[in-house]
């Protein structure tokens, strides 16, 4: 991927948040003029707020925007509106590249509501004549947790022995500025994990490592949020760029509160 040179004005939208904040540091570390944008900072994407003051004179920008409504319907509308106003506002403004990140496997799991609404996404930037890049990234570790919660049977949790290959969301935020900093080639991007690791033993070791006494029980009828899951599920396919830090690296160094 050859990358760029020059200094450039670079817009992210979700800036405040877990990946975004990342991916601003790590941006304006190249020397890049960032914008962070969202709706605590008076720029909201699925109402318009505050866009096109935001995109002025941009180069680039990077959507990280998440829903905090996770109901099918409403991340649905969410990514659709969000993105519609935000792709309208970039060609108004004459942005060159849109990056944005995505879920691998996101088509393989259309009995997911979100996973519908990323594809729906992916779908609006393709079509809107903007340059793009879409990172597609597996689960997150920081996710992990999330995923115990969502197989939560009383004191049991329940979850399909599916594969994973989780990445930490660092290595995410690395992906996604280095494809901002690059030239757009409206291409898409896997991201992994260095490990492929079955869902129900990731969770057994992140409670191992948290003291978590609650027994995990490997039940191949559980979904993932809904969707049933097999091994090819959740992982990339093909060719995949891999995160530097494992499991077991992210487990012993994460903050703990």
């Amino acid at each position: 991927m050859r990358e760029r040179r020059r200094t450039m004005k670079i817009v992210i939208i979700g800036g405040t948040g877990l990946i975004g904040s990342n991916v601003a540091k790590r941006l304006r570390e190249q020397g890049h003029e960032v914008l962070a944008a969202s709706p605590s900072t008076g720029v909201n994407a699925v109402t318009g707020e505050g866009l096109d003051d935001a995109l002025q004179g941009a180069d680039v920008v990077v959507d990280v925007a998440n829903s905090t409504n996770f109901e099918d319907d409403a991340i649905l509308e969410f990514f659709r509106a969000s993105s519609g106003n935000l792709l309208a506002a970039e060609k108004t403004a004459g942005v060159k590249h849109h990056v944005a990140l995505s879920i691998v496997g996101a088509e393989r799991n259309p009995e997911s509501g979100y996973m519908r609404a990323k594809v729906a996404q992916e779908e609006l930037i393709k079509a809107a004549g903007v340059p793009y890049t879409i990172v597609r990234a597996t689960q997150f570790f920081e996710f992990t947790g999330a995923i115990a919660w969502g197989g939560t049977r009383g004191e049991e949790i329940h979850l399909p022995s599916a594969m994973m290959q989780s990445i930490a969301a660092d290595d995410v935020a690395a992906a996604v500025a280095d494809a901002a900093s690059a030239e757009p080639g409206d291409r898409t991007l896997d991201i992994a994990g260095p490990d492929k690791i079955r869902q129900d033993d990731m969770v057994r070791r992140l409670f191992a490592a948290d003291g978590d006494q609650r027994p995990v029980i490997t039940d191949d009828t559980a979904t993932y949020f809904g969707a049933p899951v097999n091994d090819t599920s959740l992982v990339p396919l093909g060719e995949a760029r891999i995160g530097k830090i494992d499991f077991a690296t992210w487990l012993a160094n994460r903050p703990t509160a």
